[in-house]
């Protein structure tokens, strides 16, 4: 099962430049069987090409559940994903204190990810965000707090990607988990 991977580089993404390309359909599980590819982008940093990431909607393009997965092409210590989504969460604006409380959560269970390995972060309003690695889930974080501060990385108007937030995002609104008008 084609997993999303989570990593945003441990360097600075202000320089990253995402590029458009397509993907297969992610195989998830049975309460997101219904997933559609939404959209997809590639992220590179100073033409090196970081990871593919593609995102999915289940059902309908409205649908509070959705998922995002990463397909890496480099390789990166869980800490140093988890150190920079903490980084992230900051630059969309959550408190200091808090994204380093989630940094060290997410240090607790991101593994090493070597290139062609993918992390996959499934959000539904009663699990909170689901994560799996090369299919295998490997934590569970409840509550739409987190969620909402971790899938901000990407689909925040605040990201440090907002081309790649452009792709993956295609012609329709973020998760209603944003509250953001279109």
């Amino acid at each position: 099962m084609k997993k999303i991977h989570l990593l945003l580089i441990a360097t600075l993404l202000s320089f990253l430049v995402p590029t458009s390309f397509a993907r297969d359909p992610l195989e998830v599980s049975a309460y997101l069987s219904t997933a559609k590819l939404q959209g997809s982008g590639r992220l590179t940093w100073w033409g090196l090409h970081i990871y593919d990431a593609s995102f999915y909607r289940v059902g309908s393009l409205s649908s509070p559940e959705f998922a995002l997965d990463m397909r890496y092409q480099k390789s990166f210590s869980g800490k140093s994903i988890a150190n920079r989504s903490a980084e992230e969460m900051k630059r969309t604006g959550v408190p200091d204190e808090q994204a380093a409380l989630w940094g060290k959560e997410l240090a607790s269970f991101l593994p090493n990810v070597e290139s062609g390995q993918t992390l996959t972060a499934v959000y539904s309003p009663k699990q909170g965000t689901v994560f799996y690695h090369d299919g295998k889930q490997i934590a569970q974080i409840p509550g739409a707090e987190f969620s909402r501060a971790f899938f901000g990385i990407w689909l925040d108007p605040k990201t440090s990607a907002p081309k790649l937030r452009a792709e993956l995002l295609g012609q329709t609104c973020p998760p209603p988990l944003f509250n953001e008008a279109c």
